[in-house]
């Protein structure tokens, strides 16, 4: 690690604190796989309004693979592309129930395999559930690691593998947590609020 990086890190810490947070409620892991399969393109406030009633219609995997796919579309519509989510909640249930007994793996090419899960979410999982270290690329990681110069890359899997040489392996599931509230509370996409920036000095813009 080198030492700008590491004086990133540190006042990420400083400002943010070490504790895993994650913003999307669940209880169970099964529960978290489909929150997550829901934010896409969602807000993960969004989210947590449809899945406290959602949950509790659907309580286990099984009642997700034996969904209707026109009812359960309309119990996620709030979260938009609410087709294609609904379609691959389902092919993921039934998926986890053929193959897993129901359980969420925690093995990546496992967790990839089922419908509409990528990389993103198999190590939102994986970090959450398994505090296995993972790197997980949202628009926030991708637009800041891009400013704060730890990559160059627009393809999210090549900026996975570029964080996971740039950042120490304790920081990989951290960056993240501490770079979403970075995100949202000051490297906003259209206007950063560079005047408040504890980071101006290690931004390389655009």
């Amino acid at each position: 690690m080198t030492k700008r990086t590491k004086e990133i890190l540190d006042l990420l810490d400083q400002q943010y604190g070490t504790e895993y947070i994650c913003y999307l409620n669940y209880e169970n892991p099964g529960q978290l796989l489909i929150a997550t399969m829901l934010s896409a393109q969602c807000t993960d406030a969004r989210v947590n309004v449809v899945t406290k009633d959602l949950f509790q219609k659907y309580p286990n995997m099984e009642a997700f693979a034996n969904a209707d796919l026109e009812e359960l579309e309309q119990d996620i519509k709030p979260t938009g592309f609410y087709h294609n989510k609904a379609k691959n909640i389902i092919g993921c249930a039934k998926k986890l129930m053929a193959d897993h007994g129901g359980e969420v793996p925690n093995d990546l090419e496992a967790l990839v395999a089922l419908p509409g899960v990528g990389r993103k979410t198999a190590n939102v999982i994986r970090g959450n559930i398994f505090h296995e270290p993972s790197v997980v690329v949202d628009t926030h990681v991708k637009r800041i690691s891009r400013r704060l110069g730890f990559t160059r890359e627009e393809d999210p899997v090549k900026i996975e593998y570029e964080l996971m040489k740039v950042l120490p392996k304790d920081h990989w599931i951290l960056y993240n947590i501490q770079i979403i509230t970075f995100g949202r509370q000051i490297c906003t996409a259209r206007s950063p609020k560079c005047d408040e920036c504890f980071l101006t000095k290690y931004c390389r813009g655009k």
